[in-house]
């Protein structure tokens, strides 16, 4: 097993959580560019109430009643079979394609507001490239590693905008011009991908010291903590007056010179850089659990299963999914953003029903922390984020992926699932010792 010492503990567990989830402001400029500020604000209020914080319950009742490796695709397995637990693991590694390309795309992005040349083209992927081998070498450290370099990075990336929010509230208010909303639609689509990933540190379940207690409390903490760094920096901009049209991907650097100067400009460049390694970083540890959990039960090739002799991380599983989100670079921040949520969405649902099957099959599951209310609590906490994805639903119908509707690609890789379930039983490696967690 691995010692204590290399075990994630409550404080780096929620710095791990927060970039999984968050990773500071950086993302939020297509919010305000298609809300203004009024809107954008109303959404970042409701949508932590709506759609974080019954995720984050779910995530804190079951992760600390089944702390097991590979996290939401084992529960959804336990409650629901194998068949289901599969189409979880293959939906939460589809939309990870999605979401992982988004990250070097920002790297890139605050990088070029210092060095122009290397923010498109060849440059951009190249960088791209880099940083994904550079995350995957920094996974194979263990995730005790990757929890302990994301609370130092939580602090540099949080710095600029403490300052932001204080010089602003030190100046006096102006009223910003109005924005022309592009409706309620597309805005909510964007406001769930902010807030999107809480299930996503669950897979880590069997490296974290005393999960029972850890996840639930991890969760709160994290709930308030991205909700605080999403609205306070919005409210500092709308109360400096700056222009809501002039909001593009990039744009907390020139919020932030127009407030502070050029220092605080800079600074919060460097946070962005600070940003994307980080969420990417976090993502990679997540994420590449559960090919490996998958291998451990057969369904993909023992070589997978190899773990690191001193560090105990899955490598193999790290660097399969290293190279296949290399290979998704270069597509646009609006089509990621529709499949990502698309997908993502459909997962948590499986998750939500999970937490409500387990309910009636093994009630006498010791539970640490529960969903209150008991049966019908689990029940309705999965209501609002639900429709929250049916509002997801009707958006995707009118957007495009390439030259195929965002919502039809998403319905032939959703439809890839079971006969790739199929398949995979009929040639599946017979699993002889009981299932393992990572040790």
């Amino acid at each position: 097993m691995v010692a204590p010492a290399r075990r994630l503990t409550l404080i780096p567990l929620v710095a791990a959580t927060y970039f999984m989830v968050c990773g500071g402001p950086y993302g939020l400029e297509e919010l305000v560019a298609k809300s203004g500020y009024g809107r954008t604000l109303v959404l970042l209020l409701l949508t932590p109430l709506i759609w974080s914080l019954p995720t984050a319950l779910m995530v804190g009742e079951l992760s600390g009643a089944i702390p097991e490796e590979g996290g939401y695709y084992a529960w959804v397995r336990r409650a629901l079979g194998p068949f289901w637990g599969f189409q979880e693991a293959w939906l939460s590694l589809v939309a990870s394609v999605f979401d992982m390309a988004i990250y070097p795309t920002l790297f890139a992005c605050y990088l070029g507001r210092l060095f122009p040349s290397v923010a498109t083209g060849w440059p951009a992927t190249l960088l791209g490239v880099g940083m994904i081998a550079i995350c995957a070498a920094w996974n194979v450290r263990g995730s005790r590693a990757v929890g302990l370099a994301s609370l130092v990075m939580t602090f540099l990336l949080l710095a600029p905008f403490v300052l932001l929010v204080l010089i602003s509230a030190s100046h006096h208010a102006v009223t910003p011009p109005p924005v022309a909303s592009s409706g309620w639609l597309a805005a909510i689509l964007v406001a769930m991908w902010n807030f999107m990933g809480w299930d996503n540190a669950s897979t880590v379940a069997g490296e974290v010291e005393n999960p029972q207690r850890t996840y639930p409390l991890a969760m709160l903490i994290t709930v308030c903590l991205v909700a605080a760094t999403y609205i306070l920096p919005v409210l500092a901009c709308r109360r400096a007056g700056l222009d809501a049209h002039d909001w593009e991907t990039g744009a907390w650097v020139d919020a932030a010179t127009a407030i502070g100067g050029r220092a605080l400009g800079i600074a919060v460049v460097l946070g962005g850089i600070v940003c994307a390694v980080g969420m990417f970083n976090a993502l990679v540890m997540s994420y590449s659990r559960v090919p490996h959990a998958l291998a451990v039960d057969g369904f993909l090739p023992k070589f997978v299963t190899r773990l690191h002799p001193k560090s105990g991380a899955p490598w193999v599983a790290i660097l399969l999914c290293a190279v296949a989100y290399a290979s998704s670079l270069g597509l646009g921040f609006d089509r990621l953003v529709e499949l990502d949520v698309l997908l993502y969405g459909l997962s948590l649902l499986l998750e939500f029903v999970a937490l409500v099957a387990l309910r009636l099959r093994e009630p006498a599951l010791p539970r640490r922390f529960r969903v209150p209310g008991g049966l019908v609590g689990a029940i309705a906490v999965g209501v609002a984020p639900m429709t929250l994805l049916v509002i997801a639903l009707i958006q995707g119908r009118t957007e495009r992926a390439g030259a195929i509707p965002t919502l039809l690609l998403g319905g032939i890789l959703i439809s890839l699932g079971p006969p790739l379930y199929f398949l995979g039983s009929r040639f599946k490696r017979p699993v002889i010792a009981a299932r393992g967690r990572l040790h």
